[in-house]
């Protein structure tokens, strides 16, 4: 499919009011849904660790979340003397509004003219682009600056820190996740967001692509900052991170803008991988009416709810990775994996366009795949002679001395250094006792008697 050629003239032609209609509507879907996300997390967290969750508010304390909101709205707003004021105040509107702008480009339902609101034909998405998701990943990247600008105007150390490490996970973690949608672009022929859900008619891309979708899931958790990658306001070492000098409803905008971004990139991994808002694979064979109507949506909310569950239970199950870890898992991991699995699937792409066989195919990708696992072997063999050589050299070369008072102060040994031998008490068996007299205590109360 062109993209040149798509046909997306079913969008921009809905009256003024049915627009500000569809804008209510997403952006009450998204307040809602965070509202549910955070009883959610609270709960199933609760049920995990066996421990009692809300209870209070609400039924079943299920308006905690509206409670919390209450409470951060009346608490006592705070600003620090030595921040830059006007971006310190800026900077929770920077994070949130972006997160609410990528719904815009979601399809909630099929393309054509399906539903019928007060009396007008129209899509169940607001609009659609031909570079729709380019146009998601713009919004995300725009939303870190909030993060950053929150780190570096708070003038203080910790939040610059962890405005940092957001920047850094950012162009980590975008890089593996632009690549994991390029291989769907290469499948669809489309950038468009209701071309691709309409290219998954008959199978969906987390079962033809598997790479990309679990390379996504991981990416999708780095750019969120959510546990176990949530190091940017890791409060182990860096207090509370970027938000640690804010209150109120500032702080409030930082976890809406979280959680609505949490809601964000699961409707993307949903509308590229999941099948968007096509029912499941049982119900789509015996029910025809099941892809019409008002159930798209139903089924586009049941696979968003499931994947904040994944999120939700990724963070109840795995603790937090160092840093270092993070950055290694991204660039020489996520990476190097996500653009080896792209010439897979360009090669394959470029051999059904030449019309080969199937079974061609399938040759031509195994022998490349069985070449590099035969080319890594043969580098690992080469490796470890490498590394045994180093490691007997240094065995053989005589241990530099090393001075532990080096400087005038207790420094650490290098490599290859050894701390030298510390005085050890002598065990019990081998100690004597020693008296002011003889050898035995007999002596000494023959010479007591004698005084």
């Amino acid at each position: 499919m062109n993209v040149a050629a798509e046909d997306l003239s079913m969008f921009g032609r809905d009256p003024w009011w049915l627009i500000l209609i569809k804008v209510v509507f997403c952006f009450a879907f998204l307040m809602l849904t965070v509202l549910i996300s955070i009883v959610m997390e609270r709960k199933v967290v609760g049920w995990m660790q066996l421990r009692i969750g809300p209870n209070r508010h609400g039924p079943w304390g299920m308006l905690q979340s509206l409670a919390d909101g209450v409470k951060l709205m009346l608490k006592e707003d705070l600003t620090v003397k030595g921040a830059d004021k006007v971006v310190y105040v800026l900077a929770p509107i920077v994070a949130a509004i972006p997160a609410f702008m990528a719904v815009a480009v979601i399809p909630f339902g099929p393309a054509g003219n399906e539903i019928s609101v007060f009396g007008h034909r129209t899509t169940m998405q607001l609009t659609d682009l031909p570079i729709a998701v380019l146009y998601i990943l713009a919004t995300a990247s725009v939303g870190i600056y909030g993060i950053v600008l929150a780190g570096w105007s708070s003038g203080s150390t910790y939040p610059l820190l962890g405005g940092l490490r957001s920047c850094a996970q950012m162009i980590s973690y975008e890089i593996a996740m632009g690549l994991s949608f390029a291989a769907v672009f290469l499948y669809s022929g489309s950038m468009s967001t209701s071309q691709i859900v309409a290219s998954q008619q008959d199978r969906w891309y987390a079962v033809l692509l598997p790479v990309s979708f679990l390379i996504y899931i991981i990416a999708m958790i780095g750019e969120t900052n959510r546990a176990p990658f949530d190091m940017p306001e890791s409060e182990g070492d860096l207090v509370g991170g970027f938000n640690t000098e804010y209150s109120s409803i500032k702080f409030a905008l930082f976890m809406l803008a979280e959680y609505i971004n949490m809601v964000t990139v699961s409707m993307v991994a949903v509308t590229l991988f999941l099948g968007g808002w096509r029912a499941p694979w049982p119900i789509s064979t015996f029910w025809e009416g099941a892809n019409h109507g008002w159930w798209p949506l139903l089924w586009f909310l049941g696979k968003v709810v499931t994947s904040l569950f994944l999120f939700i239970w990724i963070r109840a199950s795995l603790p937090r990775v160092r840093y270092d870890q993070f950055m290694k898992l991204g660039w020489k991991v996520l990476i190097p994996i996500s653009m080896v699995w792209l010439m897979l699937v360009a090669t394959v792409r470029a051999l059904r366009n030449e019309n080969y066989d199937y079974q061609d195919i399938v040759l031509y990708v195994g022998g490349g795949v069985i070449a590099l696992l035969l080319l890594s072997f043969v580098v690992d063999i080469f490796r470890d002679r490498e590394t045994a050589k180093a490691a007997a050299a240094a065995a053989e070369a005589p241990e530099p001395a090393f001075d532990p008072m080096a400087g005038g102060f207790p420094v650490p040994p290098l490599p290859g250094q050894s701390l030298p031998p510390v005085p050890r008490r002598r065990s019990r068996q081998e100690r004597e006792l020693i008296v002011s007299g003889g050898p035995d205590t007999v002596s000494d109360g023959k010479e007591a008697d004698g005084v």
